[in-house]
């Protein structure tokens, strides 16, 4: 077949189209074109450029297509692209291509073959083939075969196709390559920053948990904790109790004296802080809770004004209150422990128990039963004998003495203690802490041995009662003073007491639980009162005319002067036994 030297590209790939893309043909609209037209006379130069700045594998096979007919006597009939599904044809190019048989095209199985065509005497299909196997057809007809020289150009032509595509192909794969590879290097870049940060961190944290457990292993305690956090820290550390009372500080500008918050300042301050899981800040501190198990046991905190405080900061504080809570817990259980060994000391000797073993008990919890004691028996209505009020009682009557021994008994705190309270001094200190002074107390007498402690405990007994029947109910009553009071007590014979009551107020008595009166209560008022009217109306919120009639109803119930003397004594003793001894009872 004859060559044809002076043919370029054919008429439907222009000049506009190759040069467009990068590369060094767009020189052609600027320099004569007769040296690369002597170089590259059947154009496949030119047209590779544009062949392979293609992204699209369909573009590539028709513009190979149009450029068929640029290499001799040949038209390109049809275009296929291979698929998942088989062979596809490539729309666009429809000169002749519907006499092509799609059927026989996959009849050849990737493999090169002549196609059957009217009116065409050489009809042949070119594989388009890639690394991965066939990509593709491109069917050339002619009136005659082609000669060596033309089946060098259709096969180049073809190879070019071919290697388009195959580029085309991998530059997506590349191109995922290449932003993938961008990706884990951004992944690495972040991971190496996070290490990094991880690492200051993780060392920062060993120097927070060596410098505390170097205080555990010394022993702790508060004072310890809070200067390691000041050393940690570089700000200063303090613990607080509850109520805003300094315990400890470590660090510069102590304030002297120290502020101590009101209560309702310091209540709404600790519900703040303990809606949160980790320190807050409030003002120019820091603070976190130190509440093992729930319970609140301190405050801890660092004063930062200037707001430097960072995550290691807070990670430091974080850590103290943790061994600051195991500290205090501590404490508190060793406490709780020598308060039970003390109450269930305080309870034997009350009760009575053996003399030597009392004595080994007590040295045991750092109290000398060999000194004189008394004991003292406190009552505040509308306070429960609670830890709190048990403190109370506990402050009121600490002195230079030993800390006195205390139990609570039928919502009573009871006491032994060294030191004689000082008339009513105990129980105005009392007064003003709870806030209130309808509170008794009840002293017994001088107690020089363990087994004196259970009489003791009933003449305190004895005093408080008598205090709380009295006139003036509030108060403190020894039971040294009790005169004639004394012989009322639990040692004479109940019966014969009980007969005496009967004797002089039984009339009384039955008459009070048949109508729901109170005569023998007017009685015993009327007495306490000394006789007087006023008095005694005043004492029972009674009209002065309802007491007359009262006093006059007693008379004519119990047949009783109330003018003698005899007979008043004997009334004003039983009303006393009555009300002491037999508790009222009618």
């Amino acid at each position: 077949m004859a060559s044809h030297p002076s043919r370029r590209l054919s008429a439907h790939v222009s000049d506009q189209e190759v040069t467009r893309h990068p590369s060094n043909t767009a020189s052609t609209e600027r320099h004569d074109p007769r040296p690369l037209a002597a170089l590259d006379p059947h154009g496949l130069l030119v047209l590779s450029h544009t062949l392979f700045a293609c992204a699209e594998q369909s573009e590539i096979v028709r513009l190979a297509m149009r450029h068929v007919s640029a290499l001799g006597p040949y038209h390109a009939e049809a275009g296929y692209l291979a698929t998942g599904d088989g062979l596809s044809r490539v729309p666009g190019h429809d000169a002749g291509a519907p006499t092509v048989d799609d059927a026989r095209m996959k009849e050849l199985g990737e493999a090169d073959g002549s196609v059957s065509l009217p009116e065409r005497s050489w009809n042949w299909a070119f594989g388009l083939r890639g690394v991965g196997g066939l990509l593709g057809y491109i069917v050339v007809s002619s009136h005659s075969g082609p000669d060596e020289q033309g089946h060098f150009l259709l096969s180049t032509l073809v190879g070019l196709t071919s290697a388009a595509m195959s580029l085309a192909a991998m530059r997506p794969a590349h191109h995922d390559n290449a932003g993938e590879l961008s990706r884990l290097r951004a992944e690495r870049d972040t991971a190496l920053r996070q290490l990094d940060t991880m690492r200051s961190k993780l060392h920062l944290q060993k120097t927070v948990h060596e410098a505390l457990a170097r205080v555990a292993a010394r022993g702790g305690g508060e004072d310890a904790i809070t200067q390691a956090l000041y050393e940690l820290t570089g700000l200063s550390a303090l613990v607080e109790d509850r109520f805003g009372n300094l315990r400890s500080w470590a660090g510069p500008d102590r304030p002297d004296p120290y502020p101590v918050p009101s209560s309702t300042y310091q209540e709404e301050m600790l519900r703040q802080v303990a809606r949160e899981a980790s320190p807050v800040r409030v003002k120019d501190r820091l603070i976190a809770l130190v509440r093992p198990r729930g319970d609140l046991l301190g405050v801890l905190a660092i004063e930062d004004p200037e707001m430097t405080a960072n995550e290691h900061t807070v990670f430091a504080l974080d850590h103290a209150q943790r061994s600051l809570a195991q500290e205090l817990m501590h404490m508190r259980e060793l406490t709780e422990v020598e308060l039970r060994l003390r109450r269930q000391l305080i309870d034997d000797l009350l009760e009575g128990t053996n003399e030597t073993s009392a004595y080994a008990r007590a040295e045991a919890v750092g109290h000398d039963l060999q000194r004189t004691h008394y004991v003292v028996v406190v009552h505040w209505p509308g306070n429960a004998a609670d830890d709190a009020f048990t403190r109370a009682v506990e402050q009121a009557t600490a002195t230079t003495a030993a800390r006195p021994l205390l139990t609570r008994r039928g919502g009573r705190v009871v006491l032994l203690t060294e030191a004689r309270p000082a008339d009513d001094a105990v129980h105005a200190a009392l007064a003003h802490e709870l806030g209130t002074p309808d509170g008794a107390i009840g002293v017994s007498s001088r107690c020089d041995s363990p087994d004196g402690f259970p009489r003791c405990y009933q003449e305190a007994l004895r005093a408080l009662e008598v205090r709380q029947n009295s006139r003036q109910r509030s108060g403190t009553t020894f039971f040294d003073d009790l005169g004639l009071y004394r012989i009322l007590g639990p040692g004479n014979d109940l019966r014969e007491l009980e007969g005496f009551v009967r004797e002089w107020l039984g009339q009384l008595i039955d008459y009070d639980a048949r109508h729901d009166t109170e005569l023998v209560e007017t009685l015993s008022r009327y007495f306490d009162c000394g006789g007087n009217y006023d008095d005694a109306a005043a004492a029972l919120t009674v009209h002065r005319s309802t007491l007359r009639y009262r006093l006059q109803r007693i008379r004519e119930i119990s047949d009783r002067d109330l003018t003698d003397v005899d007979t008043r004594l004997n009334l004003q003793v039983a009303t006393r036994v009555w009300k002491i001894v037999l508790g009222g009872r009618r």
